[in-house]
């Protein structure tokens, strides 16, 4: 029987297991498909505290992960297949390892959902980005391009803005779904135009290793053309993984679940930290903070029982 298990080793994680292996949990991580989650995928991040000339995103992982293990956490290779929280010893499967544990911290965060295309893959954290929030400084004074209709796309594009000649959004239609008040405000920007009925096919340019355009196909018509950009942002939302806990936990319409007095969830013991819940922020620094969340509310919880 565990302490304490935590699900996912991206920065939520890692700090949860960084704090409950300071309080002598010995708190088992499980990595995870996604080792290190989102922050894999970077390149440079330059808004996270202390690190005044930037840092690799793999290389803060790597701190994190070793900060975590040189306090006594332990790691799990392997994703979770299969949850039970129905009982007062919280079981998950990893593999065919069955793992008990007196409290559970989820932080599987959340997947960027992408377009599918393997130049897309190849290239992202090299012009290709899920975050303006995090990469849009990166773009002073260049092109860049937004796929999306949404909320979210809207907001992507709005904020490079700040950093972009031009910002340009493609979408397959001819209108968007984003809000009315986000549609005005795209409207009124003088540095945002729009490429409807418009389909990424392709991005280029993969030998040279960076965006240097993308291959754009007409919904109507089929017919192809390129549109030069040195920035690709993927606007078109995320999915929180959180399948395995369905019916299980409280989630929104969406699939985020959701939290009470900091991180508890539906189930006693139960934790959640990062971007499993959080749908707003969605940057290193909150998931890093929610991981303390999570962890001190853990270890409140397993000194109660």
């Amino acid at each position: 029987m565990r302490n304490v298990v935590i699900i996912g080793s991206g920065c939520a994680g890692l700090t949860a297991a960084i704090y409950t292996a300071r309080a002598n949990l010995r708190p088992l991580v499980i990595r995870g498909t996604e080792a290190g989650g989102q922050l894999t995928l970077t390149t440079l991040v330059e808004n996270f505290p202390g690190f005044p000339g930037g840092v690799q995103g793999p290389e803060l992982i790597e701190r994190m992960h070793n900060q975590a293990l040189g306090f006594g956490a332990e790691f799990m290779e392997g994703h979770v297949t299969h949850a039970d929280l129905s009982r007062r010893a919280l079981a998950i499967e990893v593999g065919s390892e069955r793992v008990e544990t007196r409290a559970l911290i989820i932080a599987s965060g959340a997947s960027a959902k992408m377009l599918g295309l393997d130049s897309e893959r190849k290239l992202l954290g090299h012009g290709v980005s899920t975050c303006a929030t995090c990469d849009g400084y990166f773009y002073r004074g260049k092109e860049v391009a937004v796929v999306g209709g949404g909320d979210t796309a809207a907001e992507e594009a709005l904020f490079l803005t700040r950093y972009a000649a031009q910002v340009s959004i493609i979408h397959r239609r001819d209108q968007l779904r984003a809000s009315k008040i986000m549609q005005e405000r795209l409207f009124r920007n003088e540095k945002i135009n729009f490429l409807w009925n418009s389909a990424v096919v392709g991005v280029l340019d993969v030998e040279r290793g960076e965006v240097t355009g993308v291959k754009l196909r007409d919904t109507k018509t089929g017919d192809e053309a390129v549109k030069v950009c040195d920035g690709l942002f993927l606007g078109i939302g995320h999915s929180p993984n959180t399948e395995l806990f369905r019916g299980q936990l409280e989630m929104n319409e969406v699939g985020y679940l959701v939290t009470h007095e900091g991180s508890k969830t539906s189930v006693p013991g139960v934790f959640a930290a990062g971007d499993v819940r959080d749908h707003v922020y969605r940057q290193a620094i909150t998931a890093a903070a929610s991981g303390c969340m999570a962890a001190m509310d853990a270890e409140r919880y397993l000194e109660s029982e």
